[in-house]
């Protein structure tokens, strides 16, 4: 795997949604790295992805609650392990359980395995929640995909909450979870 600065030189076998997720990111002037690799789709390839990239994976899980009303995307450290009841206590939603790709698809524009934040560029109507881990905000940069499961890109955690989000539209809640047995 190599490390680029910015978006690949040309479109050819890049889906649109990886192509919209660079030109979101050009319009606004926020720097970012990426890596090119095969699908990462488990945490060992996330984990040699994060080697190249240098950031700490970062786990993406697309939640909802059990009426299918209300969807959250939850951005928490890898090594942490997820807990439903911890989360629910705090966001105040009973039988969080995953969401399924067609709402994936649906309302952030990526398939399994390639959850993201930069999804929230496609959520306009803004159906999705993002919840943020304590710990993800302590990390200068931090790692995800562009809406793609084959490339990764490194950006300053900065950027996505002061630049990123507000051009989205989408604010967050900082959620505590301790993630241990």
């Amino acid at each position: 795997m190599i490390l680029y600065d910015g978006r690949p030189e040309n479109n050819t076998d890049r889906l649109p949604r990886e192509i919209r997720t660079y030109d979101f990111l050009d319009k606004l002037g926020i720097p970012y790295k990426r890596t090119d690799h095969g699908r990462a789709d488990n945490m060992e390839a996330c984990n040699e992805i994060d080697a190249i990239l240098g950031v700490i994976i970062c786990k993406n899980l697309f939640l909802c609650n059990r009426q299918k009303t209300k969807f959250y995307l939850l951005m928490m450290p890898g090594d942490k392990k997820f807990k439903t009841k911890e989360l629910s206590a705090q966001i105040n939603s009973a039988r969080l359980s995953f969401a399924g790709p067609e709402e994936m698809l649906q309302f952030l524009d990526i398939e399994p395995g390639a959850v993201s934040i930069m999804g929230l560029m496609n959520d306009t109507e803004h159906h999705v929640q993002l919840l943020i881990d304590e710990d993800v905000l302590k990390d200068e940069y931090l790692g995800c995909h562009p809406c793609v499961c084959t490339s990764s890109l490194k950006l300053r955690t900065k950027d996505v909450i002061e630049k990123f989000l507000p051009a989205t539209g989408h604010d967050y809640m900082t959620v505590h979870l301790v993630g241990e047995d």
